[in-house]
């Protein structure tokens, strides 16, 4: 028993040494990553949905389609309308052209009928009556020409409205807007979804970022682009050392957050900071803790946490 006492008792001396001679952390945080949301850009029913969680997915590729059956049909009821509609639209460019021969005969008359009242061979009642023919056919031109305007205009909206569903229809297809990896899915093959609904989250895991907070005094040894170490656990109280790049700092304090920091110290202010870490073996992950060493430390020192 004396033997074993003092073996536990060497054992604690040695652990102890160990911790008194390793660099104590000057920064404490988490890790974070870029999220984005795949959404659906039309409604319609889940006919096809590509997307489980855990794996990689490359920007652009289709995941999914949404049923567009309703869509078609509505575009062939439209497309049908465009259709009679151009057709109005000659008819009543022709009837303007046939006004408007029937308006040179009318002009033509009626030069007649002056010169033949001017030499008293042509009455007042056939001048008035050539008079008037020409400003109906006058009339009926203008009023043609409104109304040839109107139909284009309505053939116009017809062909908009055919663009837009031929849009929708191409946003059935739900393409990936980001390469990474699928860390939710919210959907499943078969329901029906709305335009704006989340399908599922993705980030690129492949480099982290570690938000991480430092004190005022320690902000002059920050410096953005610079390398610094992060040292994450890696099990049997074992430390495992990456190396990060400082790519923010913030440009004023805020209160420590709670998650991190003691009671007493979340009353003091700190600074944000944010370190980009390769991750290309998927050690790191989502929220996981982390610790900084920054260079030029000097003498060991903890920041806020």
């Amino acid at each position: 028993m004396p033997a074993r006492a003092a073996l536990l008792a060497g054992l604690c001396a040695t652990l102890l040494l160990a911790a008194c001679g390793k660099e104590a952390p000057d920064a404490y945080g988490n890790f974070e990553a870029a999220e984005v949301v795949g959404a659906a850009e039309t409604s319609g029913r889940l006919l096809r949905f590509d997307v489980r969680e855990g794996e990689t997915l490359a920007a652009g590729a289709t995941v999914g389609l949404v049923d567009t059956t309703a869509l078609s049909l509505q575009r062939q009821e439209i497309d049908a309308q465009r259709i009679a509609t151009r057709t109005r639209e000659v008819e009543a460019g022709a009837q303007v052209e046939v006004l408007r021969a029937q308006l040179a005969t009318a002009r033509v008359e009626l030069a007649r009928t002056r010169r033949l009242y001017r030499a008293e061979a042509a009455t007042a009642q056939a001048l008035n009556r050539a008079e008037g023919e020409v400003r109906v056919l006058e009339a009926r031109i203008e009023a043609a020409a409104a109304q040839t305007v109107a139909v284009s205009e309505e053939a116009g909206g017809a062909d908009a409205r055919l663009a837009q569903i031929d849009e929708r229809v191409s946003r059935s297809r739900l393409v990936n807007p980001t390469a990474g990896t699928v860390l939710t899915a919210y959907a499943e093959p078969g329901e029906f979804v709305q335009v704006g609904q989340p399908l599922y989250r993705i980030a690129d895991l492949r480099t982290l970022t570690l938000r991480a907070y430092v004190s005022g005094d320690q902000l002059a040894r920050v410096r953005i682009g610079q390398r610094v170490t992060v040292q994450v656990d890696a099990g049997r109280d074992s430390l495992v050392s990456v190396q990060g790049v400082t790519r923010w700092v913030a440009t004023q304090a805020e209160f420590t957050p709670t998650p991190i920091q003691t009671r007493d110290e979340r009353a003091d202010q700190v600074y944000a900071v944010k370190i980009e870490v390769p991750n290309p073996g998927g050690m790191l992950k989502i929220g996981m803790p982390g610790e900084v060493l920054f260079p030029g430390a000097g003498a060991p020192r903890r920041a806020a946490r």
